[in-house]
């Protein structure tokens, strides 16, 4: 064979694709354009290895038209202007033209709009796969001329299946227990075309006894888990960790944390943001979260990996755990909003320094209480501007040391109702 198993067994109809229900089912969006025999543009958005590629062909195939594969790595403009003038051609005797542009999202503005007239007055039927977001990454013009079909990766019976269907069509029983089988199937981690090319190389490898798991580990490069560090997948663990340690769900921010590791991301990436979270989720109700978060990024930087590795998990666990307030994080939120409403209105004069002979005939520092000379070290006096009135800012919660700050927040704010009845 010189074409790689995973090309020799690509379905041809959508019948014959795995998994992927909720497009294929019945009612699924392109079922509906198979069944009605007219298909719409379309943007595939999946992970590596999940069919959007055979899923396009599939089309092409069952509504007979002309397929014209084309990546936008390798494309430009010119190259659309091509395939179009050909599918103008294929129109006139009768024709119809499917174009697949692979990793669209590589196309830049200019290369997007290229397509537009073409989708407009129906030359081609244009499908774009992509493993990038689509709303992050592709222009609202061609998005608006297109269906979005989100793919998953294949599930591990979806997987064990495909690799039932390898040893059919290559007729031959793959040296793997029952568990090695199930193990693949977990390697590939959603992947068909990584499956497929491990069964390839395990089929001609001549293994001389069935592998187990832990022989199949040695015998084969494990998948490296999705997790690139700008895209997309970065985005999502990193939202899920964060959003993890909010929940107190700390068992699975550890496990965010480790897949955000074991992939590849970068450390102090993943220690800024657990920093942020401690001042912004933990803020006051636990006033060591930020010390512990500094100490924790530091020690990483001393140690590296892997001894580093368990300041960052003693930090996660620290902050899952932690009591939990956005006390701090709306305290800016409404004091900058003020700030920027109100303008450049003065201080009152009482509390600022008078230096000058002319300060003071001003009216600077006139009235003003030296608190640790009163007898309850509080004076009371307004420090906001005579103009604004007293505005509250910061509401601490009922949990952990905010209760404290609260109690000290609520004492001076009935002395300073005494002292101005007074």
């Amino acid at each position: 064979m010189t074409r790689p198993l995973a090309d020799l067994m690509r379905p041809n109809t959508i019948d014959e694709v795995i998994g992927q229900t909720n497009l294929l089912g019945e009612n699924g969006l392109v079922r509906r354009m198979v069944d009605n025999q007219r298909l719409s543009n379309l943007i595939l958005w999946g992970p590596p290895g999940c069919g959007k590629t055979t899923i396009a062909r599939a089309l092409a195939n069952s509504v007979d038209m002309d397929f014209v594969p084309m990546s936008a790595v390798f494309s430009g403009t010119s190259d659309i202007k091509k395939a179009m003038d050909a599918a103008r051609m294929n129109r006139d005797i009768g024709r119809n033209t499917l174009l697949f542009i692979d990793e669209i999202h590589r196309f830049n503005k200019t290369q997007q709009d290229t397509l537009l007239p073409y989708l407009e007055d129906g030359t081609v039927v244009f499908i774009g796969a992509t493993t990038e977001n689509p709303s992050f990454n592709l222009n609202n013009a061609l998005l608006s001329r297109c269906h979005i079909g989100v793919l998953s990766g294949l599930s591990s019976e979806d997987l064990l299946t495909l690799i039932s269907r390898a040893e059919k069509f290559l007729d031959t029983k793959l040296p793997l227990t029952n568990d090695a089988r199930t193990h693949l199937a977990q390697m590939a981690d959603g992947d068909a075309r990584f499956l497929l090319n491990t069964v390839e190389y395990i089929s001609n490898a001549n293994f001389k006894t069935d592998l187990t798991p832990d022989t199949l580990d040695s015998a084969v490069q494990k998948r490296a888990p999705l997790s690139d560090k700008s895209g997309d997948e970065h985005y999502n663990l990193i939202s899920a960790l964060h959003k993890s340690l909010r929940a107190s769900d700390t068992d699975a921010a550890l496990y965010w944390a480790a897949r955000m590791m074991t992939s590849g991301q970068d450390p102090m990436y993943i220690f800024r943001r657990l920093t942020r979270f401690a001042v912004e989720d933990v803020g006051l109700a636990d006033p060591n979260a930020l010390q512990i978060a500094i100490a924790a990024w530091s020690a990483y930087e001393r140690l590296g990996s892997p001894e580093g590795d368990l300041a960052l998990t003693q930090l996660v666990i620290y902050l899952g755990t932690a009591p939990k307030s956005v006390g701090n994080y709306r305290a800016q939120k409404a004091a900058y909003a003020a700030a920027r409403a109100t303008g450049s209105l003065m201080p009152p004069r009482n509390i600022l320094n008078a230096p000058t002979k002319m300060m003071k005939d001003l009216g600077y520092n006139a009235g003003y209480i030296y608190e640790p000379d009163t007898a309850s070290g509080f004076s009371g006096q307004n420090c906001f501007p005579e103009s604004m009135g007293r505005q509250k800012f910061y509401e601490p919660v009922e949990r952990g040391f905010e209760r404290e700050i609260k109690k000290r927040l609520d004492y001076w704010d009935n002395l300073r109702q005494k002292l101005n009845k007074n």
